[in-house]
Protein backbone atom coordinates (compact mmCIF):
# COMPACT_ATOMS: atom_id res chain seq x y z
CA UNK A 1 0.00 0.00 0.00
CA UNK A 2 3.02 2.06 0.80
CA UNK A 3 0.88 5.11 2.38
CA UNK A 4 2.42 7.09 4.63
CA UNK A 5 0.78 7.14 7.70
CA UNK A 6 1.26 9.87 10.81
CA UNK A 7 1.89 8.60 14.50
CA UNK A 8 0.54 11.35 17.20
CA UNK A 9 1.74 9.92 20.28
CA UNK A 10 -0.40 11.05 23.37
CA UNK A 11 1.43 9.08 26.24
CA UNK A 12 2.18 12.05 28.00
CA UNK A 13 -1.57 13.48 28.03
CA UNK A 14 -3.90 10.81 27.57
CA UNK A 15 -1.59 8.31 28.80
CA UNK A 16 -0.94 9.80 31.77
CA UNK A 17 -4.63 9.62 32.89
CA UNK A 18 -4.29 5.71 33.18
CA UNK A 19 -5.13 4.63 37.00
CA UNK A 20 -1.57 4.61 38.63
CA UNK A 21 0.79 6.88 36.43
CA UNK A 22 1.99 10.04 37.39
CA UNK A 23 4.85 11.35 35.33
CA UNK A 24 6.48 14.39 36.48
CA UNK A 25 8.04 17.35 34.80
CA UNK A 26 11.33 15.50 34.51
CA UNK A 27 9.83 12.19 33.19
CA UNK A 28 8.09 13.79 30.40
CA UNK A 29 10.57 15.53 28.98
CA UNK A 30 12.65 12.61 29.11
CA UNK A 31 9.61 10.40 27.48
CA UNK A 32 9.53 13.12 24.60
CA UNK A 33 13.07 12.87 23.75
CA UNK A 34 12.67 9.08 23.50
CA UNK A 35 9.94 9.36 21.19
CA UNK A 36 11.68 11.72 18.97
CA UNK A 37 14.10 9.75 18.39
CA UNK A 38 12.08 6.65 18.03
CA UNK A 39 10.26 8.37 14.86
CA UNK A 40 6.43 9.51 15.90
CA UNK A 41 5.49 12.65 13.90
CA UNK A 42 3.34 14.38 17.39
CA UNK A 43 3.92 14.30 20.51
CA UNK A 44 1.22 15.43 22.71
CA UNK A 45 3.01 17.23 25.68
CA UNK A 46 -0.15 17.86 27.86
CA UNK A 47 -3.00 20.05 28.39
CA UNK A 48 -1.62 23.56 29.48
CA UNK A 49 -4.40 24.95 30.61
CA UNK A 50 -5.05 22.35 33.38
CA UNK A 51 -2.89 22.22 35.77
CA UNK A 52 0.34 23.41 36.88
CA UNK A 53 2.51 20.54 36.04
CA UNK A 54 1.94 20.82 32.13
CA UNK A 55 2.32 24.38 31.93
CA UNK A 56 5.66 23.73 33.58
CA UNK A 57 6.40 20.74 31.16
CA UNK A 58 5.51 23.33 27.98
CA UNK A 59 8.08 25.62 29.51
CA UNK A 60 10.59 23.23 30.24
CA UNK A 61 10.11 21.91 26.66
CA UNK A 62 10.93 25.38 24.89
CA UNK A 63 14.29 23.70 25.54
CA UNK A 64 14.02 20.56 24.04
CA UNK A 65 15.74 20.34 21.27
CA UNK A 66 13.71 17.73 19.37
CA UNK A 67 14.78 16.62 16.10
CA UNK A 68 11.87 15.35 13.78
CA UNK A 69 8.72 14.90 16.42
CA UNK A 70 6.34 18.24 16.57
CA UNK A 71 5.23 18.95 20.11
CA UNK A 72 1.55 19.08 20.21
CA UNK A 73 -0.33 21.42 23.24
CA UNK A 74 -3.77 19.47 23.72
CA UNK A 75 -7.05 21.64 25.23
CA UNK A 76 -10.51 22.58 24.41
CA UNK A 77 -13.02 24.90 22.44
CA UNK A 78 -13.75 27.96 24.40
CA UNK A 79 -16.58 28.07 26.59
CA UNK A 80 -19.75 29.06 25.46
CA UNK A 81 -19.98 32.69 27.66
CA UNK A 82 -15.91 33.22 26.83
CA UNK A 83 -14.20 34.68 23.87
CA UNK A 84 -11.15 33.20 22.30
CA UNK A 85 -9.46 36.02 23.29
CA UNK A 86 -11.00 35.99 27.50
CA UNK A 87 -10.72 32.04 27.31
CA UNK A 88 -7.60 31.22 29.45
CA UNK A 89 -7.58 27.80 28.76
CA UNK A 90 -7.46 28.71 24.82
CA UNK A 91 -4.77 31.62 25.86
CA UNK A 92 -2.55 28.45 27.49
CA UNK A 93 -2.53 27.11 24.26
CA UNK A 94 -0.85 29.52 22.38
CA UNK A 95 1.84 30.57 25.42
CA UNK A 96 2.88 26.90 24.74
CA UNK A 97 3.99 28.02 21.75
CA UNK A 98 4.12 24.70 20.07
CA UNK A 99 4.26 24.09 16.33
CA UNK A 100 0.86 22.38 17.03
CA UNK A 101 -2.36 22.67 18.86
CA UNK A 102 -4.74 20.32 19.41
CA UNK A 103 -8.31 21.11 20.44
CA UNK A 104 -11.29 18.99 20.93
CA UNK A 105 -15.25 19.48 20.89
CA UNK A 106 -18.46 17.62 20.80
CA UNK A 107 -19.76 15.31 17.97
CA UNK A 108 -22.35 14.02 19.95
CA UNK A 109 -25.77 15.40 20.74
CA UNK A 110 -26.31 14.00 24.09
CA UNK A 111 -22.29 15.08 25.16
CA UNK A 112 -23.94 18.63 23.69
CA UNK A 113 -27.32 18.45 25.88
CA UNK A 114 -26.28 16.76 29.08
CA UNK A 115 -22.24 17.81 29.39
CA UNK A 116 -21.91 21.29 27.94
CA UNK A 117 -25.82 22.03 28.65
CA UNK A 118 -25.82 24.13 24.71
CA UNK A 119 -28.07 24.31 21.72
CA UNK A 120 -26.78 22.43 18.77
CA UNK A 121 -26.30 25.75 17.41
CA UNK A 122 -24.31 27.02 20.03
CA UNK A 123 -21.98 24.18 19.95
CA UNK A 124 -21.23 24.28 15.87
CA UNK A 125 -20.91 27.93 16.56
CA UNK A 126 -17.89 27.49 19.27
CA UNK A 127 -16.05 24.76 17.37
CA UNK A 128 -15.76 26.86 14.21
CA UNK A 129 -14.76 29.90 16.06
CA UNK A 130 -12.47 28.05 18.41
CA UNK A 131 -10.31 26.35 15.58
CA UNK A 132 -10.92 29.28 13.33
CA UNK A 133 -8.78 31.47 16.24
CA UNK A 134 -6.51 29.26 16.80
CA UNK A 135 -5.28 28.56 13.25
CA UNK A 136 -4.76 32.03 12.35
CA UNK A 137 -2.61 32.23 15.31
CA UNK A 138 -0.98 28.85 15.27
CA UNK A 139 1.29 27.22 12.87
CA UNK A 140 -0.87 24.19 12.65
CA UNK A 141 -4.03 23.22 14.22
CA UNK A 142 -5.30 19.64 14.79
CA UNK A 143 -9.43 18.76 15.34
CA UNK A 144 -10.55 15.73 17.36
CA UNK A 145 -14.10 14.86 17.15
CA UNK A 146 -14.79 13.80 20.61
CA UNK A 147 -17.34 10.85 20.85
CA UNK A 148 -17.33 11.20 17.21
CA UNK A 149 -18.83 7.18 16.39
CA UNK A 150 -21.25 7.34 18.75
CA UNK A 151 -22.63 11.24 18.02
CA UNK A 152 -22.59 9.54 14.52
CA UNK A 153 -25.02 6.69 14.86
CA UNK A 154 -27.10 8.95 16.96
CA UNK A 155 -27.43 11.42 14.12
CA UNK A 156 -25.13 11.57 10.84
CA UNK A 157 -26.08 15.06 9.60
CA UNK A 158 -25.66 16.52 13.58
CA UNK A 159 -21.70 14.58 13.78
CA UNK A 160 -21.00 16.27 10.28
CA UNK A 161 -22.43 19.44 10.54
CA UNK A 162 -19.73 19.54 13.79
CA UNK A 163 -16.88 18.40 11.26
CA UNK A 164 -17.95 20.89 8.87
CA UNK A 165 -17.90 23.48 11.07
CA UNK A 166 -14.60 22.68 12.73
CA UNK A 167 -13.24 22.37 8.73
CA UNK A 168 -14.24 25.84 8.23
CA UNK A 169 -12.03 26.67 10.83
CA UNK A 170 -8.95 25.91 8.73
CA UNK A 171 -7.54 22.95 11.03
CA UNK A 172 -4.35 20.19 9.40
CA UNK A 173 -6.55 17.25 10.06
CA UNK A 174 -9.61 15.87 11.71
CA UNK A 175 -9.40 13.18 14.21
CA UNK A 176 -12.65 10.98 14.67
CA UNK A 177 -12.32 9.65 18.31
CA UNK A 178 -14.32 6.62 19.64
CA UNK A 179 -13.64 8.57 23.01
CA UNK A 180 -16.43 5.77 25.36
CA UNK A 181 -14.11 2.70 23.31
CA UNK A 182 -17.12 0.69 22.51
CA UNK A 183 -17.39 0.75 18.82
CA UNK A 184 -16.67 -2.45 16.54
CA UNK A 185 -13.99 -2.41 13.98
CA UNK A 186 -16.74 -2.87 11.32
CA UNK A 187 -18.95 0.28 11.95
CA UNK A 188 -15.46 2.50 12.49
CA UNK A 189 -14.48 1.26 8.89
CA UNK A 190 -17.88 2.11 7.59
CA UNK A 191 -18.13 5.44 9.03
CA UNK A 192 -14.39 6.41 8.74
CA UNK A 193 -15.57 5.44 5.44
CA UNK A 194 -18.77 7.55 5.14
CA UNK A 195 -16.62 10.45 6.19
CA UNK A 196 -13.75 10.69 3.95
CA UNK A 197 -16.47 10.65 1.28
CA UNK A 198 -17.82 14.22 3.04
CA UNK A 199 -14.77 15.85 4.21
CA UNK A 200 -11.75 17.00 2.40
CA UNK A 201 -9.40 17.30 5.31
CA UNK A 202 -6.87 14.31 6.05
CA UNK A 203 -8.80 12.45 8.57
CA UNK A 204 -7.59 10.80 12.05
CA UNK A 205 -8.69 8.00 14.34
CA UNK A 206 -8.39 8.29 18.13
CA UNK A 207 -9.21 5.07 19.97
CA UNK A 208 -10.24 4.04 23.62
CA UNK A 209 -9.92 0.17 24.55
CA UNK A 210 -12.94 -0.09 26.67
CA UNK A 211 -13.82 -3.08 24.17
CA UNK A 212 -10.53 -4.30 23.85
CA UNK A 213 -10.47 -3.47 20.79
CA UNK A 214 -8.66 0.03 20.45
CA UNK A 215 -5.99 -1.67 17.91
CA UNK A 216 -8.62 -3.18 15.74
CA UNK A 217 -10.50 0.07 15.41
CA UNK A 218 -7.48 1.84 14.41
CA UNK A 219 -6.35 -0.47 11.81
CA UNK A 220 -9.81 -0.56 10.37
CA UNK A 221 -9.68 3.08 10.30
CA UNK A 222 -6.88 3.35 8.54
CA UNK A 223 -8.08 0.67 5.76
CA UNK A 224 -10.95 2.90 5.16
CA UNK A 225 -8.59 6.12 4.27
CA UNK A 226 -7.44 7.45 7.98
CA UNK A 227 -3.81 8.52 7.40
CA UNK A 228 -3.21 10.07 11.12
CA UNK A 229 -3.08 7.49 13.96
CA UNK A 230 -3.24 8.32 17.15
CA UNK A 231 -2.38 6.43 20.49
CA UNK A 232 0.02 5.53 23.70
CA UNK A 233 2.96 3.43 24.05
CA UNK A 234 2.15 0.43 25.81
CA UNK A 235 -1.64 1.80 25.70
CA UNK A 236 -1.74 3.37 28.90
CA UNK A 237 -4.62 5.75 29.22
CA UNK A 238 -8.21 6.64 30.63
CA UNK A 239 -10.41 3.45 32.01
CA UNK A 240 -9.06 0.90 29.81
CA UNK A 241 -6.70 2.59 27.79
CA UNK A 242 -5.74 4.00 24.64
CA UNK A 243 -4.85 2.48 21.32
CA UNK A 244 -1.34 0.88 21.94
CA UNK A 245 1.22 2.20 19.51
CA UNK A 246 3.50 -1.00 20.21
CA UNK A 247 0.93 -2.75 18.53
CA UNK A 248 -1.25 -0.38 15.66
CA UNK A 249 3.18 0.73 14.39
CA UNK A 250 4.50 -3.01 13.23
CA UNK A 251 0.57 -3.93 12.35
CA UNK A 252 0.74 -0.80 10.04
CA UNK A 253 3.90 -1.24 8.67
CA UNK A 254 4.59 -5.50 8.74
CA UNK A 255 1.13 -6.57 7.82
CA UNK A 256 -0.52 -3.56 5.98
CA UNK A 257 2.43 -2.03 3.94
CA UNK A 258 2.56 1.20 5.09
CA UNK A 259 5.55 3.68 5.93
CA UNK A 260 5.58 4.21 9.37
CA UNK A 261 8.97 4.50 10.64
CA UNK A 262 10.59 2.41 8.70
CA UNK A 263 12.71 -0.68 9.23
CA UNK A 264 15.74 0.78 11.42
CA UNK A 265 13.53 2.55 13.78
CA UNK A 266 11.07 -0.17 14.18
CA UNK A 267 13.31 -2.27 15.45
CA UNK A 268 13.73 0.39 18.61
CA UNK A 269 9.92 -0.73 19.45
CA UNK A 270 10.77 -2.88 22.56
CA UNK A 271 13.17 -0.68 23.67
CA UNK A 272 10.67 1.99 23.67
CA UNK A 273 8.08 0.20 25.58
CA UNK A 274 10.43 -0.95 28.41
CA UNK A 275 12.11 2.55 28.92
CA UNK A 276 8.27 3.81 29.36
CA UNK A 277 6.85 1.36 31.04
CA UNK A 278 9.87 1.99 33.87
CA UNK A 279 9.48 5.75 33.78
CA UNK A 280 6.33 5.30 34.40
CA UNK A 281 7.28 2.25 37.19
CA UNK A 282 4.58 -0.07 35.82
CA UNK A 283 6.19 -3.58 34.82
CA UNK A 284 5.61 -4.25 31.26
CA UNK A 285 2.94 -7.09 30.25
CA UNK A 286 4.85 -10.40 29.36
CA UNK A 287 2.15 -11.21 27.15
CA UNK A 288 2.41 -7.90 25.21
CA UNK A 289 1.91 -8.46 21.37
CA UNK A 290 5.56 -7.71 20.03
CA UNK A 291 7.24 -6.18 22.96
CA UNK A 292 6.56 -8.21 25.41
CA UNK A 293 8.71 -11.27 27.33
CA UNK A 294 6.63 -14.29 26.12
CA UNK A 295 5.82 -12.61 22.32
CA UNK A 296 8.19 -15.00 21.07
CA UNK A 297 8.73 -17.37 23.69
CA UNK A 298 7.82 -21.09 23.12
CA UNK A 299 7.04 -23.71 25.27
CA UNK A 300 5.49 -26.82 23.66
CA UNK A 301 7.64 -29.50 22.37
CA UNK A 302 6.17 -29.33 19.10
CA UNK A 303 6.31 -26.00 18.56
CA UNK A 304 10.07 -25.80 19.88
CA UNK A 305 10.87 -28.59 17.31
CA UNK A 306 9.74 -26.96 14.21
CA UNK A 307 11.12 -23.65 14.68
CA UNK A 308 14.13 -25.18 15.06
CA UNK A 309 13.42 -25.78 11.58
CA UNK A 310 11.99 -22.85 10.25
CA UNK A 311 10.88 -19.84 13.23
CA UNK A 312 7.76 -19.36 10.76
CA UNK A 313 5.94 -22.09 11.51
CA UNK A 314 4.85 -20.27 15.00
CA UNK A 315 6.17 -17.03 14.70
CA UNK A 316 3.96 -13.95 12.42
CA UNK A 317 7.42 -11.77 12.10
CA UNK A 318 10.88 -12.20 12.82
CA UNK A 319 11.57 -10.97 17.12
CA UNK A 320 14.62 -8.82 15.53
CA UNK A 321 11.67 -6.90 13.52
CA UNK A 322 10.67 -4.97 16.59
CA UNK A 323 14.10 -5.79 18.57
CA UNK A 324 12.81 -8.53 20.69
CA UNK A 325 13.65 -12.33 20.86
CA UNK A 326 13.20 -15.83 20.63
CA UNK A 327 13.29 -18.03 23.97
CA UNK A 328 12.74 -21.82 24.68
CA UNK A 329 11.03 -22.53 27.72
CA UNK A 330 11.82 -26.13 29.56
CA UNK A 331 8.90 -27.65 31.69
CA UNK A 332 7.01 -30.60 31.93
CA UNK A 333 5.76 -29.71 28.20
CA UNK A 334 9.13 -29.62 26.89
CA UNK A 335 10.35 -32.21 24.54
CA UNK A 336 14.04 -33.82 23.16
CA UNK A 337 14.22 -30.62 20.99
CA UNK A 338 13.32 -27.63 23.67
CA UNK A 339 16.78 -29.26 25.65
CA UNK A 340 18.18 -29.58 22.50
CA UNK A 341 17.98 -26.26 21.66
CA UNK A 342 18.89 -24.97 25.34
CA UNK A 343 22.03 -27.12 24.83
Amino acid sequence: MNQRIEIYDTTLRDGSQGEGLNFSVSDKCRIAEHLDEFGVDFIEGGWPGSNPRDAAFFERAKKLKLKDAQLAAFGSTRRHRLTCDTDTSVQALLKAETPVVTIFGKSWLFQVAHALRLSPAENLEIIEDTVAYLSSRAPSVIYDAEHFFDGYRADPAYALATLRAAAAGGPKCIVLCDTNGGSLPDIVARITREVREQIALPLGIHCHNDGELAVANTLAAVSAGASHVQGTINGYGERCGNANLCAVIPNLESKLGHVVLGPQRLRRLRDTARFVSAIANVSLDTTAAFVGDSAFAHKGGVHVSAIERNPATYEHIAPEAVGNNRRVLISDLAGRANLLAKA
